[in-house]
């Protein structure tokens, strides 16, 4: 329990008239009275209703905290997913990212080209990679003739043909045109040893390749590893 709260009163006494047995004391000696007692209160408790309020406004201020760290992850998540996995003018698919170029070389400068920007000329690994090349090469194409150079070649062996990662052409991966390759060298006397893509009316099983004397200028494409 709290200590009891004592006050004290300073009160002086002074010796009665005629009466010299009665001791008091001096009137220089001041007597103290005690006068009051009265307990110390206990600080008021705050009402049921306040301590409800104060638990209330810590829910809430927890809530708040969470939708906030909420979507500060959320936000994080969306930062990374909408960063750029490939450089301007590269187009991400698959895994990689692909450069169509506006302008025509002859193969081995489309090469030079390419790996002067940290690439190569594109290998095809797949059919959903031939079919995504295939549609954005259509969409480009404004003649029949603009065709597009690809990492493909025989220029070493004829009839070898081996891309420019020097892994050799799946027979199961082959999209040849109708009568293609055909080595024609009646314009051309080291005959075509490069492959170049392209169909601005549709492929028929996406069969766009064909080809093409390598010093023969066309656009062309390149890849490299996206940024993942």
């Amino acid at each position: 329990m709290p200590e009891a709260e004592v006050l004290y009163s300073d009160i002086k006494f002074k010796r009665a008239r005629g009466n010299t047995d009665v001791a008091t004391p001096s009137t220089d000696e001041p007597t103290y009275s005690e006068v009051k007692i009265s307990k110390a209160q206990r600080p008021a408790e705050l009402p049921a209703s306040s301590r409800r309020s104060g638990v209330t406004s810590e829910r809430v201020a927890l809530l708040v905290l969470s939708v906030l760290l909420a979507a500060a992850l959320t936000a994080l998540g969306v930062t990374h997913e909408t960063c750029p996995r490939c450089e301007d003018g590269w187009e991400p698919h698959g895994g990689k990212c692909y450069f169509f170029s506006s302008v025509t070389l002859t193969w081995n400068k489309s090469r030079t080209q390419c790996t002067s920007m940290s690439g190569d000329l594109v290998v095809i690994n797949n059919r959903e990679e031939q079919r995504f090349l295939q549609s954005r090469v259509r969409g480009k194409m404004k003649t029949d003739e603009d065709v597009f150079w690809i990492g493909l070649t025989d220029s070493k062996k004829e009839d070898e043909w081996l891309w420019v990662d020097n892994t050799g052409l799946d027979t199961s991966l082959k999209f040849w045109r109708e009568g293609e390759p055909d080595n024609w060298a009646w314009d051309t006397p080291d005959g075509q040893d490069c492959v170049r893509m392209g169909e601005k009316d549709g492929a028929t099983n996406l069969k766009s390749w064909d080809d093409k004397y390598c010093k023969w200028p066309q656009k062309y494409i390149c890849e490299k590893p996206d940024k993942a």
